[in-house]
């Protein structure tokens, strides 16, 4: 029978042969990399969720995104979240005290990111099932989320920031839409919506970014409702349409069937 400690070893040198075979695929930085979010990745693509990573697409505060392929080909999006640097960590407990999906957090900070992590991948999860135009998840490990990529070969779809709309009226509607399936159907609120993290995509938006997202029972759903409603209405009527009141985009959010 094979001592504890031979299999560790043995799995060290698996890892450390499957790191050599894939450096140039990962094209990484120590930062982002270290030796869990590594092995993490490594079993990832042994649970052939992963193939390739092919390069990086954004470098942010908060992690780094990657886009990469299935084993079917398709092109996939893989979020890696910091562990060491994450300055982001400090307000991370205010969006998942009060969670019932959570009651025991880690609070040490490997531990709170890869709550993050996970609290991003039930997010998406919602909504999937609700029908919301966002990335579909596909699996999540530590700080490592692998999503839908939302573009074609390698470029992503375009922020509502960086792309002039043909009709803004129609997708303001469409938008206002989906806030309102997201919040009915899915039962979040975004927390954050802004033209930075809805894209554009066969000329419907996409909202991404999910990981602050609450669930609408949450006590602080109703001041964050009131934060997207107020962001998303002042960059609409900037592009001169003719947006809802406030108050009363609000209520239509919230009241019902979507």
């Amino acid at each position: 029978m094979e001592r504890k400690a031979d299999k560790l070893q043995r799995r060290h040198e698996e890892t450390a042969l499957m790191l050599n075979k894939n450096q140039e695929e990962f094209n990484v930085s120590d930062a982002v990399f270290d030796r869990p979010t590594l092995e993490g990745v490594l079993r990832l693509i042994q649970k052939k969720k992963i193939d390739k990573i092919k390069g990086a697409l954004k470098a942010g505060k908060e992690a780094h995104i990657y886009w990469g392929t299935a084993p079917n080909g398709a092109e996939i999006a893989i979020k890696i979240y910091y562990t060491t640097t994450a300055e982001f960590r400090k307000g991370m407990m205010r969006y998942i005290e009060g969670d019932p999906r959570f009651k025991r957090i880690r609070t040490d900070p490997k531990g709170l990111v890869y709550t993050w992590t996970q609290k991003e991948f039930s997010n998406l999860q919602l909504t999937e099932q609700a029908g919301v135009n966002a990335p579909r998840p596909i699996d999540f490990l530590r700080n490592i989320l692998v999503m839908t990529f939302i573009g074609v070969d390698g470029v992503p779809a375009p922020l509502l920031r960086e792309l002039p709309l043909d009709d803004p009226d129609d997708f303001y509607d469409k938008l206002t839409n989906e806030m309102r399936t997201l919040y009915q159907r899915a039962g979040l609120v975004h927390g954050d919506l802004s033209e930075y993290n809805v894209m554009v995509w066969e000329k419907k938006p996409v909202i991404f970014d999910v990981s602050q997202a609450m669930l609408t029972i949450h006590p602080l759903a109703d001041s964050l409702l009131h934060h997207d409603v107020e962001t998303i209405n002042a960059y609409f009527a900037k592009q001169g349409v003719e947006v809802y009141d406030n108050k009363e985009l609000e209520e239509w959010v919230k009241s019902g069937e979507a």
